[in-house]
C-alpha cells in the first residue's frame, strides 16, 4: 500500500534539506515517507543536503547551556515553542531560565527527572502545562543533554538559538570555550574517527558508493578500484566531519587536534554536546 505524501510532508523536507519542492516529493515518495531515507536519496542524487545532523528538530524556542560553579558538570536543554514571538518573549526567556536553574540545582540526569522537579512548590511540568495553557503555543522541554568531566565549559550562541558543552580532561577555559565555537561552527559528528558510530560510517560510505557508481565516467569500473576511491572519500568526510581533525576556525593554519596539544600535550576532548533550533 502506497504512503500519501502530502503538501506538509514535501514542505517539512524542504525546511530540512534545502532541495526543491518536485525532488523532495519524488524523495518521499520513492521511500515510502521515510524523512531519513529520503534524504539519503536526494545525497545520492548528488544534491546538497543543507541539514545532516539533525539540527532542526526545534522550530522555535529558548536554548541554554550552563555548567555547575565547579565545572564538574554541564548541562544545555531547548525549551521549545512555535512561533519567534514568543521565544523572543522575556518572560518565556526568563522562564527557560529558572528551568536551567532548577536543573543545575538539583542535579539532572535526564529530562524525565527534570519534570518533576519543584520551583516554587510545583512540578516543572506543571509550570510548562500551566505556561502553554496561557501562551496558547504548544511548549515542552524539547532537548537536554548532559556532560559531566573533569572540566565542562559551555557556550550560547546566537541569542539562545545554540547550546554547546565540552568536557576536557583538565581545567583549560579559555580552550574549553574555544572548542565549544569551533563545535557551533562546525558541527562535529564524533570527536575522531574512532568515535564516529559505526552507522554513521556505514551510511556515508554507501552514499560515496553510489554516487560513484552513479558518475559516467566510472561506468564498467571494477568494484575494487570503486571501493579504494570510495575509501579516499571517506577519509574527506573524517577530516571535515570529526572534530580534532577539523580545521581550526581561528587559525585554519592547524587542526583541532593541533590546536590542543599547542596548549597542552595531554589536553584532551572527552566527550560534546551540541543542540541547535532549526
Amino acid at each position: 500500500m502506497s504512503t500519501t505524501i502530502t503538501a506538509a510532508d514535501i514542505n517539512k523536507l524542504r525546511q530540512m534539506t534545502g532541495a526543491g519542492m518536485m525532488d523532495c516529493r519524488k524523495a518521499l515518495t520513492e521511500n515510502n515517507g521515510d524523512f531519513e531515507a529520503a534524504i539519503d536519496w536526494l545525497r545520492k542524487k548528488g544534491q546538497k543536503v543543507a541539514a545532516l545532523r539533525g539540527d532542526r528538530d526545534a522550530k522555535e524556542g529558548v536554548v541554554l547551556a550552563k555548567t555547575t560553579a565547579d565545572n564538574k558538570t554541564g548541562i544545555t536543554l531547548c525549551l521549545s515553542c512555535e512561533t519567534d514571538f514568543v521565544s523572543k518573549n522575556g518572560d518565556f526567556i526568563a522562564f527557560a531560565q529558572s528551568i536551567m536553574d532548577a536543573a543545575i540545582a538539583n542535579n539532572v540526569k535526564n529530562t524525565e527527572e527534570l519534570n518533576s522537579v519543584e520551583i516554587n512548590g510545583a512540578k516543572i511540568a506543571d509550570l510548562v502545562n500551566d505556561k502553554l495553557a496561557s501562551i496558547g503555543e504548544k511548549i515542552g522541554i524539547s532537548k537536554f543533554e548532559r556532560i559531566d568531566a573533569e572540566f565542562v565549559s559551555s557556550y550560547i550562541h546566537g541569542a539562545n538559538r545554540m547550546g554547546v558543552l565540552v568536557g576536557l580532561n583538565k581545567e583549560q577555559a579559555e580552550v574549553g570555550k574555544d572548542v565549544a565555537m569551533q563545535i557551533a561552527a562546525m558541527n562535529p559528528v564524533a570527536i575522531d574517527q574512532s568515535s564516529v558510530a559505526p552507522e554513521v560510517v556505514e551510511r556515508e560510505k554507501n552514499i560515496i558508493v553510489d554516487l560513484i557508481k552513479n558518475d559516467p565516467k566510472m561506468a564498467g569500473k571494477p568494484d575494487e578500484m570503486i571501493s579504494k576511491i570510495a575509501d579516499g572519500k571517506l577519509n574527506a568526510f573524517f577530516k571535515e566531519s570529526t572534530l580534532v581533525a577539523q580545521a581550526f576556525v581561528k587559525d585554519g593554519g592547524m587542526t583541532v587536534g593541533d590546536y590542543l596539544k599547542s596548549k597542552d600535550s595531554d589536553l584532551k576532548v572527552l566527550s560534546f554536546k551540541r543542540v541547535a533550533l532549526g
